[in-house]
């Protein structure tokens, strides 16, 4: 008996090299992508969005309830929460592209609800989707990248990343090839910015804002890890 194939974008990728170097491309084979089972209860496909030659690129979990329904990333309170934290960090919105480590909304029912209970993806489900991330580097070629939460950060530098270790310091992002590997986890700060390039800065989530019981403080933290990222821009 065969195995069954292990969950994976790759093959939903547009085939040539100039399909994937062009946006709008890639977002339109995201929309076709049943590389795992989230998109069989998903509403569609939330690929990222911002502008094409934006600085910096953020990077968040999965997309929420209102994301899931509208199609495009950070558009709910917590958009809102990271809208007025990057004005208040001096971080030009027009600069920026915002997407996710997952592209499907996964989330529960409560028994008799129908509101949809956010949950978090599993390592299977990242590295699914993780060529659809790789794919937006690749393409965006960031100056700064800014991880938001633990499971972005997880994407790009595998088990091994915990934000609260990592946030508000300029790290060398890591090679493309070896993003969610073990070996991607071991270049975590292991080389100072003035020598290896300060390319990623990881973040709290800003769903994590609403969710505090001291708003105003996690909040300031947030400011202040993304002006790290905005100095970073020069």
């Amino acid at each position: 008996m065969n195995a069954k194939p292990s969950p994976d974008a790759e093959p939903f990728l547009p085939e040539t090299p100039e399909a994937r170097s062009d946006l709008d491309a890639l977002r339109h084979a995201a929309s076709g992508c049943r590389g795992c089972h989230l998109y069989e209860d998903a509403t569609q496909t939330v690929f990222g969005d911002g502008s094409p030659g934006g600085r910096v690129m953020f990077v968040g979990e999965q997309p929420g309830d209102q994301e899931d329904r509208k199609g495009l990333p950070f558009v709910g309170p917590a958009g809102r929460v990271l809208d007025r934290a990057l004005e208040e960090a001096g971080i030009e919105r027009g600069d920026v592209y915002v997407t996710n480590a997952v592209k499907h909304f996964k989330f529960k029912r409560q028994e008799g609800g129908k509101r949809r209970i956010h949950e978090p993806p599993n390592a299977a489900e990242l590295r699914a989707c993780r060529p659809w991330l790789l794919a937006e580097l690749r393409l965006l070629d960031p100056d700064v990248v800014v991880v938001l939460g633990a499971t972005a950060g997880k994407a790009l530098f595998g088990s091994s990343f915990r934000v609260t270790r990592q946030r508000g310091r300029l790290l060398p992002l890591p090679d493309l090839a070896r993003i969610g590997t073990p070996a991607a986890g071991r270049e975590i700060g292991d080389a100072p910015p003035e020598r290896a390039g300060a390319r990623i800065v990881a973040t709290i989530h800003p769903s994590a804002v609403l969710r505090a019981e001291d708003r105003d403080a996690m909040y300031e933290g947030l400011v202040d890890d993304l002006k790290v990222a905005a100095s970073a821009l020069g």
